[in-house]
């Protein structure tokens, strides 16, 4: 048997560094964050501010952060849960909703800023590449830039993170990127359909699949958009919702809080059970044994005479 040298010895493991918990559980991409966080030598103490989009099953959130020494800062958010309030009550978790999502942030944060009747973006979005640019007046603010956080989603063509971003970007933020990650983009060709990418922006990729599934499947169809249904709207009218709900963002973006008039400590309290001392507790299994007594323990022993 030929030798084997021993390259992880006693040495090796007593030298040996764990990765950081974040890393270890899947959550950081500690190389991506280090080149998003850190900032320019001669740009002291001023912060840099991320475009962090994450999904889960049934919410995208798009936030505006920035890091310090104590950790993030986040600056302003949006949840596409709350796009009900614009009138987009279907489908929270598309590529049209995570557009209007990253429109409310942005819109939300200029007017945080002060900034938002300067750089109010592409009110009518047609599809195209459209970037924020610095204004032409003399002492005119700089666009407020953020740098886009996708954190561990794969940055494939299409992707939903990139509808986030070309929302924000549509809303007056400046966020450098190209059009090679949006919907629409032929790499052959290397240019943009605007069409497409209108078309994905205004919902209209689910209203083609509305219409194609009715035709091939009206059951699986019924079953599919049964909230669609339900609350009357069709193929047809789900442009008119985005155009709308892009308005109404645009007017108001400001963050309102959610109904908390219930109290809800009493209506958990209904259904949580209270614990009992050890008085009580002894008082419970003597009221039992005597309950047993008085009825159950006799008509046990009556049928234990019948069986006899």
């Amino acid at each position: 048997m030929p030798f084997v040298k021993k390259l992880k010895s006693d040495a090796y493991y007593s030298r040996f560094q764990v990765k950081y918990r974040r890393r270890r559980e899947g959550k950081t991409d500690y190389y991506a964050r280090k080149r998003l966080v850190t900032q320019a030598k001669n740009k002291y103490n001023a912060p840099k501010y991320r475009l962090v989009v994450r999904f889960t099953n049934k919410d995208i959130i798009v936030q505006i952060v920035y890091a310090r020494l104590q950790g993030d800062f986040v600056l302003t958010q949006a949840h596409s849960r709350e796009l009900p309030r614009y009138g987009i009550k279907h489908g929270l978790t598309n590529w049209a909703a995570a557009y209007s999502t990253g429109l409310l942030c942005a819109r939300r944060a200029l007017t945080k800023l002060g900034l938002a009747d300067k750089y109010e973006g592409v009110v009518e979005a047609d599809g195209t590449l459209t970037m924020t640019e610095v204004l032409d007046e003399e002492d005119a603010p700089r666009p407020f830039k953020a740098f886009l956080d996708v954190g561990l989603r794969r940055t494939s063509t299409g992707s939903r993170v990139f509808g986030a971003m070309k929302g924000a970007s549509d809303g007056g933020i400046f966020v450098p990127h190209s059009e090679k990650r949006f919907p629409g983009y032929d790499p052959e060709s290397k240019e943009l359909d605007a069409e497409v990418l209108k078309k994905y922006i205004f919902g209209g990729h689910v209203a083609e699949y509305m219409e194609s599934l009715e035709e091939e499947d009206d059951e699986r169809f019924k079953k599919q958009f049964a909230t669609y249904l339900a609350d009357g709207v069709g193929s047809e009218d789900i442009e008119d919702i985005y155009v709308s709900a892009h308005a109404a963002i645009r007017e108001d973006p400001t963050f309102k809080p959610s109904d908390k008039s219930k109290d809800w400590k009493t209506e958990s309290d209904k259904f949580r059970s209270k614990k009992l001392t050890h008085a009580q507790r002894q008082e419970r299994i003597a009221a039992k044994i005597e309950k047993f007594k008085s009825g159950g323990g006799a008509a046990a022993a009556e049928e234990e005479d019948d069986d006899e």
